[in-house]
């Protein structure tokens, strides 16, 4: 190999004793831990030029070197494929994301899940209702006079709303105005959904006017809501397991990760599935989270991304498996919500 990838490989050798004991490494511990194939004086004398190209720092404490953000990019960028999980952690993955009962139950099995994978935060764009098409439109009589809609996206949102209509209305009627309704909303935008179900009490008979009018109303109100985006967050602990990764920043860090505007924003680009997007450090825009790695994808399908999801957790961490975690967790959620 040549000057710059036996450069390269001491420089892997750097990151991955770094990340697993949290020391800077010296010359010796490389030549003894690493099969280089090359002499301690080679060695000595690469680490002496990736310090000059700013690739790894030595603490004022040690006589052993750590690696710089730009370290840490070189080595991200240089990854040729990240490693496959083993089929017995995507079997895990798929059976306990398959279990979820609904959209909730999924983003907060999603984030549970991926902080344990990869011992960091977790977090999880939810889809917006402002995405989504309805998938179906299921009304049941609670009481004679009583009716409860439930809405079911293709996001795999349930919406579940009771309607009190005033008066009985028979199984016959419940039955027409199921079918008027599913109709008229079925494969449709939400936005779209909520124009054409406005139109509907004129288009039903004098005497079920009423009826449809109180559920329209009701559904409207639920098709037209347009909540702020919301993320789900897990394992924030664990960024409490090594103090020393932050100095001086872990409660700006955790006070960031509170903001949720600042957290949808490192999101907010990693709307492609099939491209996990890595920010290390200084590439971070908040200036909270410049101590921080961000590694993100986006999940659902290049024709309907439906969100963002990642990890947040200290530059020093073990790249090649968080993103082969984040790829992984994101396929299965995408599959999860948009049926496939």
């Amino acid at each position: 190999m040549n000057a710059d990838e036996r450069r390269f490989e001491v420089l892997r050798a750097i990151v991955a004793d770094y990340v697993s004991n949290q020391e800077p490494v010296g010359s010796k511990a490389l030549v003894e831990r690493h099969n280089l194939g090359v002499s301690s004086a080679t060695v000595r004398n690469d680490m002496a030029a990736l310090e000059d190209e700013g690739y790894i720092a030595q603490p004022h404490t040690s006589a052993g070197r750590v690696p710089t953000d730009k370290g840490y990019r070189l080595f991200v960028d240089k990854l040729s494929e990240i490693k496959p999980l083993s089929q017995a952690e995507k079997r895990a993955i798929r059976s306990f994301l398959d279990g979820a009962l609904d959209l909730d139950d999924v983003m907060r099995r999603s984030v549970r899940l991926l902080a344990q994978l990869t011992r960091q935060v977790a977090v999880i764009q939810v889809p917006t209702l402002s995405r989504a098409a309805v998938r179906h439109l299921e009304v049941l009589p609670i009481t004679p006079s009583r009716l409860m809609l439930v809405l079911i996206t293709d996001t795999g949102r349930v919406d579940q709303r009771i309607v009190e209509m005033g008066d009985v209305i028979s199984e016959e009627d419940t039955a027409l105005l199921r079918g008027m309704l599913n109709q008229a909303m079925a494969g449709q935008r939400l936005t779209d959904a909520s124009v054409r179900v406005a139109e509907l009490p004129d288009e039903v008979r004098q005497d079920l006017r009423d009826p449809m009018l109180r559920v329209a109303t009701v559904l409207i109100e639920t098709l037209v809501e347009h909540p702020e985006e919301r993320l789900v967050l897990g394992g924030t602990a664990n960024l409490t397991r090594n103090v020393a990764d932050f100095p001086g920043s872990l409660r700006q860090v955790l006070e960031a990760l509170e903001e949720q505007v600042i957290v949808l924003k490192l999101l907010a680009a990693s709307r492609d599935p099939g491209r996990v997007l890595v920010r290390i450090g200084e590439e971070n825009e908040a200036a909270e989270m410049r101590s921080t790695s961000v590694v993100s994808i986006g999940y659902g399908s290049r024709d309907n991304p439906l969100g963002g999801l990642g990890v947040v957790g200290p530059t020093r961490m073990d790249y090649p498996g968080t993103m082969a975690a984040v790829r992984a967790v994101a396929n299965y959620v995408g599959e999860i919500l948009t049926g496939r």
